[in-house]
């Protein structure tokens, strides 16, 4: 009786692998979906990806599905287990008074101290152990590619975390491409250009906004040869960074086959915020987006290529967004009447970690322990917060296999 389950189990195993090998080849068999991820710093990514798992405490069923979609099944990660965490970042952060330990720092040497230190000692540790085992727990893709540049970290291989700011940071990019995974059967490769503090007025000014006009203060500099050069500089990064994974891509996706080619499957814009200073820049934003997104599919022969443009949301809630010239700029730009049905804006405060937020205001540096546990940068970085960029990254999936869906109604319409 032992031996017919066991050879039953076994078959059942091979039965498994066999879809997956099958699944695998008649991906190897379709064109090379690949799309193109660019922006400034919320592009390049500055959350680390512990902070994802705080999605455990949530009940709403989106982001359990997300859960689902970034960590590996049976990781042994739980609710509980999250709870018990944030338990032990509490008392840390009672016994050490936060980042500058000062609580201990205050105490006189003696028995009483060593106790406490140690006592902080231990639950640090399992504190950091922790954080390893849901480092441990993330999904790693084979059947999504990435070839990466995030300011200075640049990476290529099989999309799982690490691919933000520096090897421990995300972005956009992680959940994007996993989410794309479940909505395409196709292998499929990203490509993202990403470089902190750019506008779109000048660093990634596209060629149909025209030249540079130089304000007075530029005019007068010593190297105002050299501003008039650098103008569009990232734009031409941007596409001399693209041109070069295209021409070997059997290098950047295992699945790659020339016979059947590629797709330049779809473009996501994440920009914004150097943009907000300065009267020119904030006045010609719709126009220079408009004319980005018309020059991009000019670039690489995609007449219609699907546009999604992420709406700057540090401002937090639909008020404040509102009145940010910016991001009202974004919102009509991907609302022009040439633009229909192939380019959309997705509002990046719908997706806002108001929790980690809340920890942020509450004083990070004296609550640092569950600072950390939510959140690893500024405001302006969305408090750095996990969370935040799988549900970002989900949203610009969803708008973009919607474009997707849209085309090919359109196409077999005709």
């Amino acid at each position: 009786m032992k031996k017919l389950k066991y050879a039953r189990a076994v078959v059942v195993l091979l039965l498994v692998l066999m879809t997956f090998a099958g699944q695998s080849a008649e991906q190897a068999k379709k064109k090379l979906q690949i799309f193109i991820l660019a922006g400034q710093s919320n592009m390049v990514g500055h959350a680390n990806p512990h902070t994802i798992a705080t999605l455990y405490q949530s009940e709403e069923a989106n982001d359990k599905r997300l859960l689902q979609m970034v960590f590996k099944n049976g990781n042994g990660l739980t609710q509980a287990a999250l709870n018990e965490h944030w338990v032990r970042a509490k008392k840390i952060d009672q016994l050490t008074g936060g980042i500058s330990n000062e609580k201990i720092k205050a105490m006189n040497e003696g028995p009483e101290k060593k106790a406490q230190e140690a006592e902080v000692k231990k639950l640090k540790e399992k504190y950091e152990a922790f954080k390893k085992k849901i480092l441990s727990s993330y999904v790693v893709s084979d059947q999504v590619y990435i070839a990466s540049i995030a300011d200075g970290n640049k990476g290529a291989g099989p999309l799982t975390i690490g691919y933000g700011g520096s090897r421990d940071k995300i972005g956009p990019e992680l959940s994007f491409g996993l989410s794309m995974a479940q909505k395409l059967d196709a292998p499929i490769l990203i490509i993202k250009t990403s470089w902190g503090g750019k506008s779109l007025n000048y660093n990634f000014r596209p060629p149909s906004a025209g030249l540079y006009t130089l304000n007075e203060k530029e005019k007068a500099a010593k190297n105002t040869a050299d501003i008039s050069k650098n103008a569009g500089l990232n734009w031409r990064l941007m596409n001399e960074s693209v041109r070069n994974v295209l021409k070997d891509l059997n290098k950047h996706h295992p699945k790659y086959d020339a016979k059947f080619g590629f797709a330049m499957a779809g473009f996501v814009w994440f920009q914004g915020f150097n943009d907000q200073f300065s009267d020119e820049f904030r006045n010609n934003y719709r126009d220079n987006m408009v004319h980005f997104v018309k020059d991009i599919r000019k670039e690489y022969k995609t007449p219609n290529m699907p546009f999604v443009i992420g709406v700057l949301g540090t401002n937090m809630t639909q008020e404040g967004v509102g009145k940010n010239a910016v991001s009202v700029a974004q919102r009509d730009a991907a609302a022009i009447a040439e633009f229909k049905g192939n380019v959309v804006s997705v509002e990046s405060y719908k997706v806002y970690d108001l929790e980690a937020r809340k920890v942020y205001d509450s004083g990070w540096a004296k609550h640092f322990a569950q600072w950390c546990i939510v959140g690893s940068d500024r405001p302006y970085h969305y408090l750095g917060s996990g969370k935040f960029f799988v549900r970002l990254g989900d949203a610009f999936a969803g708008a973009m296999f919607g474009l997707i869906e849209n085309q090919n109604d359109t196409s077999s319409a005709e």
